[in-house]
Parts: C-alpha cells; sequence; structure tokens
C-alpha cells in the first residue's frame, strides 16, 4: 500500500510538470540516457553528431566533480567535426532560458557501487539538471534528503558522471517540499521551502511545482540564482527571500528610463539571513543590464570592505578588486571595471576633493547604481546629499537588517530621517521572526546575570540568578560597574561557565564591554587568572587606541577612518596608555599563535584585525587545527559587533549599554546556522537589557514575537524534555528493553524517541542552571540509552556495506548531538589508574564506567575494543599507576603499527607511499585523489574495478585515522 501511494503521488506530479510544457520521455537505463542525450543536444544546436563526435561530447562533458560539471554546463565547448570544421556547441542557455528544452522522465536506472532507480528526473537539453525524490505523505522528509546523499555516494558518478550536472534536488512528501543545491556532505540545514513574495511558505507539491517548477522559473533560477563559490568549491542556491529581493531591484532598475528621475529603494533583510550572497547577486545582474554603466558596492568600514571583498570574490573569482584608497578608487570608476567595491568615506572623498573633477566629470550623466551594504550607518547621512548631488543619474539601493524606522531615529541618528526618508520605498522584507521561523537563524537564548549589593558607597558583590528570573539592579552607576571587583566577578562567572556554553571550547564567543578602560581592567583580569592556574581560555582584544567613547551603536573604527580628535590633554594621555596596554596585548598573541604584529602602523594593527576575523571564521572549515589555532574569547568594546560573521561564534557575553539595531546587530553575531549541536545563540547579560532587548525585537519583528525569538525559561524546556521521555519510556521502558525490539519499525520508534529527548537535552544544557537532578532520568541511565541508540547507528552503517536495505537506511540520527565535553583519552587514562588503585570490590563497577563511557561517545567507540584488550592484557601487568600513561602510549603506538601493517598486506599497498597519505590527509584534511591511492598499488586496477578499490581503500583510511589520531589529543 506504501508503494501504490508513492507511485500514484509520482504519476500525479509527471502529469502536472507535462501539463506545464515538460515533454514526457521514457528513459529507463543509462543506454536511453545517452541516446536521449544526443538527440536534444542535437536540437538544442540545430545540427547533428557522428558517433565518434559525439564521443567527443561525452569526454568532455564527463570532466571533473559537480562544482567543475555546473561550470562547463554554463560554457561553449569547441571541437573538431569529422568533416574538418570548427563546431561550437552549448549545453544550456544562460540568456534567454525559454530556448531550452524540458523534458521529464522517471524510474531511471543507474549502476555504479550498487544499481539505483531514481524516482524523477527533469532533463534540459537532454542532461539531468534537476532530480526529484518523493516519499508518501507521513514519512520524514529528511528520509529523501539522505537517499539523495546515498545516490550522491553509489552511483550519480556513473555513466560519464551524467547525473553530477544536477544543479537542484527537490525533495517531498507531498505536504512538504524543499529545493536543495547538488553538493556532497551537506546538511539538511541546507534545504529550503519556496514561498510567495510574502514569505508565506508554498509546502505542498502540487502549490510548490506551479510556483518554481514551472519552464520559465526555473529556467531563469538556474540561470541567475544558482552561485559557485569558488572558496569551497560548491554550489549556492538562493533562498527565497534572496530571490524576491534581487529581482525587486532588477525590476525597479529596469523600470526607470534615463529620462525619468531614477527610483531609489532598500531591502530590509534580518542580519543573518545572507545579505552579501543577495547583494553580491544583484549586482551581478545589474551590471549586465542594458544602460547600467558601473554598479558600486559600498561599505562603511575597512572590516566591512576586507571581509565583503572576500565573500564577493568567493562568489565569483576576482569579481572585485578592493580599492586601497581614493586615488584607486577614481581609477577603477573611470577604467572598464563592472563592479566596484568601495567605502563611503573613500567614496565621499573622491567626489567632495576639486582635483578628482577631471576624471570623474564624465560620469555624472551615466546610470550608475549605487548598492550599500548596512544603509542606516550614521555616516551615510552626511555623504547622502553629495552623491545625489554628483551622479545625476544614480540610483542607490540599500541592504539592511536593521532599518532606522520612525521609533529608533534619534538626533543622532540622520538628522531623524528614517531609511524611507533616503532610500524610498522597501522592495521586500524579511523579518527576524520570518527568519527563524525559517531556521535560516537560530533564535536567542538570553540569561540576565547579576544582583549588586551595596554597603555605603563601596561595592560588595554579585550574585548570579537564574535565568528564569528578571535581572535586579539595585546599584545602577558607574563607580559600581566599572569596580574591578565586579569585574572579577564577572570574569570568574565567565570562566566557570564558558565550556558550557560552548561546548567545551568547540565554539568561540566575543565579550563586548562599554569602554577601552574596562576591557584592559577585564584583560588584565583574565590574564593574571591565567597565570595563575584559574583557566586555560585563549583570550585576546581589539580596540582603536584612542577612541575611547561609549557607542549605543555598535559602531567602531579602524586606523585610516575619521577617528575623534583627542581634545584636551587628559584624553590624549589615555589614548597613549590605551596603546601600550593594546601592544602587550597584541604581544600576547604573537606568542600565542606564533605572529608578529604590532601598532605601529596602520596597516599593522589592521593586519591583526583581519587575523583575529580570520582565526574565527576558519574554525569552521574541516582542516582547521583546532588543538593549534584556537581562540576563545575576544574582548571588544564595539569593534566586531556589526558585519562580523563566523559561525563557530556561538556566544556573546555583554558589560554595556545597547539598544535599538545597535543590540540587533551584536545579539546577531552569535545566530549563524551550523548544525544540530548549536542550537541557539546564546547571550549572557551583566546588565539589565531586559527591557532594552523586548523593544528591540519588538521593533524589528511585531510585538507578539518575542517569544519566537529568545528562547523560553529553562522551565519550558525541561517540560519538552519531560514529555520527550515520557514517550521513550512508552516504547522502551528500560535501556534494556530496547535489544528486545523485535522489528526495524519498533526500532525506528526508538530512534525517533530517543532523538527527540537528545535534540531537548542539547538546548537544556546550554543554560547554566541545568542539573540532572530535575529531569526525570540519571546521567548514567541517559547515557546507557544513548550508547544503544549509537549500536543502532553502528548497525545501519554495517548494513550499508552488506548493501542491505533497511528502513533506518535514511534516517538522520543527528550524531553530531552525541557530544560529551569531558571524554577524552587523556581522562579515560587518568579513570585507568584510578582502576588501577581500586580496591578489588569497587574494580569491576570501574571497569564497567568506563566501558559505559566509552560507548557513549561518538569519537571514544572506535577506540572501545583496543582500550578494553589494554586494561584485560596490560593493566594487570603494570605496577605503578603512574607508569599507565606511558604504557598506554607505547601500547597504541604498537596497535597502530600492527594496524597499518595489516591495512597495506590485505590491500597489496605500498607502507611508505600509504603512510604519506594517510600523514597528507591528517594535515589538510583533504580526501587523496583516486590516482594518489592507485599509485600505492603494485597493479593499477582495471578501469571497471578502479573506483570501488579506491573507495574501499579510502574508507580504510578513513576508519584508521579515526580510530588511532582523532581524539587521541589531550
Amino acid at each position: 500500500m506504501s508503494h501504490q501511494s508513492e507511485a500514484i503521488l509520482e504519476s500525479n506530479f509527471i502529469k502536472q510538470l507535462i501539463s506545464l510544457g515538460y515533454a514526457p520521455v521514457n528513459i529507463t537505463d543509462a543506454d536511453g540516457l545517452l541516446a536521449n542525450l544526443k538527440t536534444q543536444l542535437e536540437a538544442f544546436n540545430k545540427t547533428t553528431f557522428t558517433s565518434k563526435e559525439f564521443d567527443a561530447i561525452l569526454n568532455h562533458l564527463a570532466k571533473g566533480n559537480e562544482f567543475a560539471k555546473a561550470k562547463t554546463l554554463r560554457d561553449r565547448f569547441q571541437f573538431v567535426k569529422e568533416d574538418g570544421t570548427n563546431c561550437w556547441i552549448r549545453f544550456f542557455n544562460n540568456e534567454d532560458w525559454s530556448t531550452n528544452i524540458y523534458q521529464v522522465s522517471n524510474q531511471i536506472e543507474q549502476i555504479g557501487k550498487y544499481k539505483n532507480r531514481y524516482d524523477v528526473t527533469i532533463l534540459v537539453n537532454g542532461l539531468p539538471l534537476v532530480q526529484v525524490e518523493l516519499k508518501r505523505s507521513g514519512v520524514e522528509i529528511k528520509e529523501a534528503f539522505h537517499q539523495i546523499n546515498r545516490y550522491q555516494h553509489q552511483s550519480f558518478w556513473s555513466n560519464n558522471g551524467l547525473f553530477q550536472y544536477v544543479q537542484l534536488f527537490v525533495i517531498s512528501n507531498s505536504v512538504d517540499t524543499k529545493y536543495l543545491a547538488n553538493n556532497k556532505l551537506q546538511s539538511v540545514k541546507q534545504t529550503f521551502f519556496w514561498t510567495d513574495e510574502n514569505n508565506k511558505r508554498i509546502t505542498e507539491l502540487s502549490a510548490f511545482t506551479n510556483a518554481f517548477l514551472n519552464t520559465n522559473h526555473l529556467g531563469k533560477f538556474i540561470s541567475h540564482y544558482v552561485v559557485m563559490n569558488e572558496t569551497f568549491k560548491n554550489m549556492m542556491v538562493l533562498r527565497p527571500y534572496q530571490y524576491f529581493a534581487v529581482e525587486g531591484i532588477i525590476k525597479q532598475v529596469t523600470s526607470t528610463p534615463l529620462s525619468h528621475p531614477p527610483k531609489n529603494g532598500y531591502i530590509w533583510h534580518t542580519t543573518g539571513s545572507g545579505k552579501t550572497l543577495t547583494s553580491f547577486k544583484a549586482s551581478q545582474i545589474v551590471m549586465d543590464l542594458p544602460h547600467v554603466h558601473k554598479v558600486v558596492f559600498v561599505v562603511d568600514r575597512k572590516d566591512l570592505d576586507y571581509q565583503t571583498m572576500n565573500e564577493f570574490n568567493s562568489f565569483k573569482k576576482d569579481s572585485v578588486d578592493v580599492t586601497d584608497n581614493t586615488a584607486s578608487l577614481v581609477k577603477q570608476l573611470t577604467d572598464t571595471s563592472k563592479l566596484v567595491l568601495t567605502t563611503i568615506q573613500k567614496l565621499n572623498n573622491a567626489i567632495s576633493k576639486a582635483h578628482y573633477e577631471n576624471k570623474l566629470g564624465n560620469l555624472k550623466d551615466k546610470k550608475i547604481v549605487f548598492i550599500f551594504d548596512e544603509c542606516h550607518r550614521s555616516q551615510f547621512g552626511d555623504t547622502h546629499a553629495r552623491i545625489t548631488e554628483y551622479f545625476k543619474n544614480a540610483q542607490l539601493f540599500g541592504f539592511t537588517g536593521t532599518p532606522i524606522l520612525a521609533e529608533n531615529a534619534n538626533k543622532n541618528e540622520l538628522g531623524k530621517r528614517t531609511t524611507k526618508d533616503l532610500f524610498g520605498d522597501c522592495l521586500h522584507k524579511y523579518v527576524i521572526t520570518d527568519a527563524i521561523r525559517d531556521q535560516n537563524v537560530l533564535k536567542f537564548g538570553i540569561e540576565y546575570i547579576g544582583r549588586y549589593k551595596q554597603k555605603g558607597n563601596t561595592f560588595i558583590d554579585i550574585e548570579v540568578e537564574d535565568s528564569s528570573s528578571e535581572l535586579v539592579e539595585s546599584i545602577d552607576k558607574e563607580e559600581v560597574l566599572n569596580d574591578e571587583k565586579r569585574l572579577e566577578k564577572i570574569a570568574d562567572y565567565i570562566i566557570q561557565y564558558h565550556n558550557t556554553k560552548t561546548f567545551n571550547k568547540q565554539f568561540s564567543a566575543l565579550f563586548a564591554v562599554n569602554s577601552i578602560e574596562n576591557a584592559i581592567k577585564y584583560y588584565d583580569i583574565f590574564k593574571r587568572k591565567k597565570a595563575a592556574g584559574q583557566h586555560d581560555l585563549r583570550i585576546a582584544t581589539i580596540f582603536t587606541f584612542g577612541a575611547n567613547e561609549e557607542s549605543e551603536d555598535a559602531q567602531d573604527y579602524l586606523p585610516g577612518d575619521e577617528l575623534p580628535i583627542a581634545a584636551d590633554l587628559a584624553v590624549a594621555y589615555k589614548a597613549s596608555h590605551s596603546r601600550d596596554k593594546l601592544e602587550e596585548y597584541i604581544g600576547d598573541y604573537n606568542a600565542m599563535y606564533g605572529t608578529a604584529f604590532n601598532t605601529t602602523d596602520s596597516k599593522q594593527f589592521e593586519n591583526y584585525f583581519k587575523d583575529i576575523s580570520k582565526r574565527l571564521k576558519d574554525r569552521e572549515k574541516e582542516n582547521f587545527n583546532d588543538a593549534k589555532d584556537r581562540l576563545d574569547i575576544v574582548l571588544v568594546v564595539n569593534m566586531m559587533l556589526t558585519g562580523f560573521d563566523a559561525k563557530k561564534v556561538n556566544t556573546l557575553y555583554v558589560d554595556k549599554k545597547l539598544k535599538h539595531h545597535g543590540l540587533i546587530q551584536a545579539f546577531s553575531r552569535t545566530n549563524r546556522i551550523l548544525g544540530e549541536l548549536k542550537s541557539q545563540g546564546n547571550i549572557l547579560c551583566f546588565r539589565n537589557l531586559k527591557a532594552a532587548t523586548d523593544d528591540a525585537i519588538t521593533l524589528f519583528s511585531n510585538k507578539d514575537a518575542i517569544e519566537d525569538i529568545i528562547l523560553p525559561p529553562y522551565s519550558a524546556i525541561a517540560n519538552i524534555f519531560a514529555k520527550a521521555l515520557k514517550t521513550l519510556l512508552s516504547i522502551v521502558p528500560t535501556w534494556q528493553s530496547v535489544d528486545d525490539l523485535q522489528s526495524e519499525e519498533e526500532e525506528l520508534a526508538f530512534v525517533q524517541a530517543f532523538r527527540a529527548l537528545l535534540r531537548a537535552k542539547n538546548v537544556l544544557q546550554s543554560y547554566t542552571d541545568f542539573s540532572w537532578d530535575d529531569l526525570g532520568i540519571d546521567e548514567q541511565t541517559f547515557e546507557n540509552y544513548k550508547s544503544k541508540y549509537l549500536d543502532l547507528y553502528d548497525k545501519v552503517k554495517e548494513e550499508h556495506k552488506k548493501e542491505k536495505t533497511s528502513i533506518l537506511d535514511d534516517v538522520d540520527f543527528e550524531v553530531e548531538l552525541i557530544h560529551r565535553d569531558i571524554i577524552n583519552v587523556s581522562y579515560i587514562i587518568k579513570l585507568l589508574a584510578k582502576l588501577k588503585d581500586a580496591k578489588t570490590s569497587d574494580a569491576q563497577k570501574q571497569k564497567k564506567a568506563i566501558m559505559d563511557l566509552l560507548g557513549g561517545d561518538l569519537e571514544l567507540r572506535s577506540k572501545r575494543e583496543l582500550i578494553e584488550k589494554f586494561i584485560e592484557e596490560n593493566l594487570p601487568l603494570i605496577n605503578n599507576a603512574d607508569n599507565i600513561q606511558d604504557e598506554f602510549e607505547k601500547y597504541w603506538h604498537d596497535q597502530k603499527v600492527l594496524a597499518l601493517n595489516k591495512l597495506c598486506e590485505d590491500e597489496n599497498l605500498d607502507k611508505a607511499q600509504f603512510k604519506a597519505l594517510i600523514d597528507a590527509y591528517i594535515f589538510n584534511g583533504l580526501e587523496p585523489e583516486r590516482d594518489a591511492v592507485f599509485k600505492c598499488l603494485g597493479d593499477r586496477p582495471s578501469v571497471l574495478k578502479a573506483r570501488e578499490i579506491g573507495e574501499r581503500i579510502i574508507a580504510k583510511m578513513k576508519e584508521y585515522v579515526e580510530v588511532f589520531i582523532n581524539g587521541m589529543a589531550a
């Protein structure tokens, strides 16, 4: 019945596509796919190909991975026909997508590592460009997602790799439908619902098909809205709100003829929702429009200049060349560059200085489109009139996550003007509640910490309050807030809870303080406590010496910007003092990371800032060396609180006043999506910002949405945990009951129930008042259930290897949530020392506890068998517990050598060459090329066997590294 239901869904879907203009084609296997491709390419290019000519085309199409093939799709191919003539052919028309030929087929069979049949395939000019995987109603949509990932591994690469030309996947269970780009190793977080222009979701398959898969929209989307990311060598697709924003700008540009006054506009997309990608795509399309002379993308700070340049160039290599000075900007404005990225300060200089007039004069009547990043910045108000007066046909578009509205405009903000006053109508809105609903940004988990006591005029203490109670400040005087005893208490609190908040330093944090003076005090406190052995946190700070003002708007400057000038000797003295201290702190940073930065010139200071930024951003890369290059906390006054994005930042400590857009901007440094483990952005406020937070969230969304943005109190999540626990216990009353489950359906019910419990526990554990005492289950029992959960995960992995199908195949176990802060090999060795010294009566109990810990930790499970062997065979022979560390290391080295020897012997590999491959993999995290693997073999395998053998050897290599290398550092 379930198969019939899915078959009916598939049949109705195909009928709908045919009604939208797709031609049906019956393709059953690889030969049929090739025959159809030849016919369609001939029709599309209005020519014919001989067998030899088509073979040349196939050889060209077969080259490269998905990323390379996406470029091939959009390029032309030149070859010499058999009659000696040169021939250029196209595979896809990007400019006029209506000329492409659209077909639909289903149940195409591909034989790779295993035999697979794909549900519904959309072909364009004979190439499979959209693959649709369907599940019956009621089945979790994630199953279709994991099925696609399995196909990528098992068979998409076969038959000249034609299915690697897929640009988009669509997954649906009829009720929910999502789309995603064709990338390996992606998360289900990179799947998106389509919406209408007002952000209303279109989830049902039939409605999605009409809106998204009609040939005109699909052709345009593949042409313009699939983006190549050069940094990560993968494809990205725009989300619906990004698409509608770009389309809104294009419509505004194309609907304003040169003879009419230009219409401007702005885009309100909440902070963290991918504004840079949206603005890049808008810039890229607009610069190719008729009558547009040039697009100038404007930012207002050097750090944003640097970051935005890198991000633009990651989408299209060398698309922008950052302007280092005003003269360079003038050159780019007057040469053939179509896209220029600059700062507002340099743009203001260029149009204000008389000596640039001769060069820029002929641009005054050209149609130049200016796109402003974060268009609410206060500096923009002074420059707006100059730009519009100078460039008569300029069109101005702004992007902002936090616009200036009537409620948050004040005398210091644009002369009480709003964003609408400056830019005109809002062309598209996507506010914070939209983004959280769509899971494009995370909620905030906000805790208000601290109650101050006073005796006379002397500060005495700070007490910690639980997250569910509102902060009460009995004292709100600067002398209390700046008192070093208070700062020391806050530092102690951060030291105590930083590991909890960052999952044992897997994430980084920013610490925003109210002044440079306090930044210095805090840094010195942390430094003193580290020297005393009270913590091992890696802390850096950055601030602009001399700019000591407190700002509500989370602004800061880099050398070269216009800074407030010291008005008297007292301020000058402070600047000198802060520079000396910063020089000392940069010296600490240099010692920690082997760098050589200083404050001697603006470039050196700017490079220091860039290095901190890069260190935080690069943590999300696979080959980042966390043990060596990790940075835990960056102390800032205002810098990095706007415009800076790093997915591995999940916590913000706040000891300063914030409000309105400054507050939202600062908080939003923490809420970038990154896998299941990062469930929210953690905000720890050491000042009473509750009213300011509520006001800001109300202002930038709506009054009813506050609870959607801020995580509920601890008790509410505990209730969710209790309900999940009740469900789990109804399926498996004890952890031993898991072994009694009779069918895969029962196992699936357990997996889903425990996964829900795991999610709730993950959120609960981020609260500072987390305790197992009030959860209805003790930690050991939870760990026992977790071990059974992981046993099922291991079972599914093994069945994959045996080509055994299972209903658990495509279930997302969300194993990244299986995390335990304190367990690593060093910790286990300490437990072994205790086991050695234990009394006989306690020894068995302690041994069981160790094995339970190993079974409940994802990384250490692979080492469990070897560690158990050490306990059984080696530990009894060690007389002195102090020698266990050395003996274990010797044992581990011997086992590692034996395992490598066996691997090389089983696969007939040259040991030295293969060891070099392993070392390279450990160093850079990149999977070796198949050719590099084959060089280690005595005999190169046949073409038919090569991929299977290469994948098997690489899988064994990864397993070897997982067992013997990963997690072995202290």
